[in-house]
């Protein structure tokens, strides 16, 4: 399918007026936005740069890569403490002259902030709102469930949202069992959100369920897995029946069942053609198809990764200690 660096209006338009989410606040969240995940930045733990024995800048800047993005109509930005371009990102958003009241943008605070307790969290969303060129985050998500941490930091983002700085709060990287150790605690604030890894061949039915019964809305990370799984035959089949790409089925897939669609890309063409996923519809027959992707391996897998991350960075990093061994992986 051919792509194009050029936004047509009505493509922008269409981006603009994607639909929204209701979360359990009385805000909306718009159904697709943008992920600044090694965008202009790799993190030095981030798995690709353990790999290459490399991490620091890329080719093209976070700047030059959300100023392409807000051009081409993405209004929700996602950004985190740990991605290392937030500055980059207040740049662009400064730059691009979109009303700050026109954007959505959620932050998270990562495990070695959390780890430190309440007033490292404080100066690090008073870096955050600094970076960004703003007064208040839309939403502020505690990225890992660091354990014997977490509870306090949801606690001390409790405390932001009646102080005015932040809108709304939520979690990311959470098993059912983490959000119960905080509503037993005594959660004030629901969480509004929680982000995690969804695609067809990472779909944790159960997980997502519960979740879903809390009111709790799904942000999907890794929505096109990286990319890892254009070539799936599933997924090439299905393209080929709607005239699509693969990565605009697995967008499709996504906001379909109601998930915040994600979508990273360093590529103008790629943030265009990834937006395209709100003027078709999948099959019902071809959704179950998708989900079936998903494979025991596969939660195996992501429960592994669960216990290697919730002390990534932290003074117990490389350690099991404190670590849930037995939680809703599904």
């Amino acid at each position: 399918m051919a792509s194009t660096t050029t936004t047509s209006d009505a493509d922008r338009d269409a981006l603009l007026a994607c639909p929204t989410i209701p979360l359990n606040n009385g805000m909306k969240h718009p159904a697709i936005g943008f992920g600044t995940y090694k965008v202009g930045f790799i993190p030095a733990s981030a798995s690709s740069a353990v790999a290459s024995g490399s991490s620091g800048g890329t080719e093209k800047t976070a700047e030059e890569c959300v100023s392409e993005a807000l051009e081409v109509g993405y209004r929700f930005i996602e950004c985190a403490e740990f991605y290392g371009n937030e500055s980059e990102v207040g740049k662009a958003i400064a730059k691009s002259g979109v009303p700050r009241e026109e954007l959505f943008v959620c932050s998270k605070v990562w495990t070695t902030t959390i780890e430190k307790g309440p007033d490292a969290i404080r100066a690090q969303l008073e870096k955050t709102l600094s970076d960004l060129g703003t007064d208040y985050v839309d939403l502020y998500l505690v990225h890992w469930p660091v354990p014997g941490k977490h509870v306090e930091a949801y606690k001390t983002l409790e405390s932001l949202v009646e102080e005015g700085k932040v809108r709304g709060i939520g979690l990311s990287n959470y098993a059912v069992e983490d959000y119960l150790e905080i509503k037993e605690a005594g959660m004030k604030i629901p969480a509004a959100v929680n982000q995690i890894e969804i695609n067809p061949f990472l779909h944790r039915k159960n997980t997502i369920d519960f979740f879903k019964k809390e009111g709790v809305v799904l942000q999907s990370y890794r929505s096109l897995r990286d990319g890892k799984a254009f070539e799936h035959p599933t997924l090439v089949k299905i393209a080929e029946q709607h005239g699509r790409t693969t990565a605009q089925i697995l967008g499709r897939w996504c906001v379909q069942k109601g998930y915040v669609f994600m979508p990273k890309s360093v590529k103008k063409e790629r943030m265009i053609e990834n937006a395209k996923v709100f003027d078709f519809t999948l099959s019902d027959e071809e959704m179950e198809e998708l989900d079936a992707l998903t494979t025991p391996e596969a939660i195996e897998t992501f429960q592994g990764l669960y216990r290697k991350c919730v002390n990534r960075d932290t003074s117990k990093d490389g350690t099991m200690d404190g670590v849930k061994m037995d939680i809703t992986a599904d």
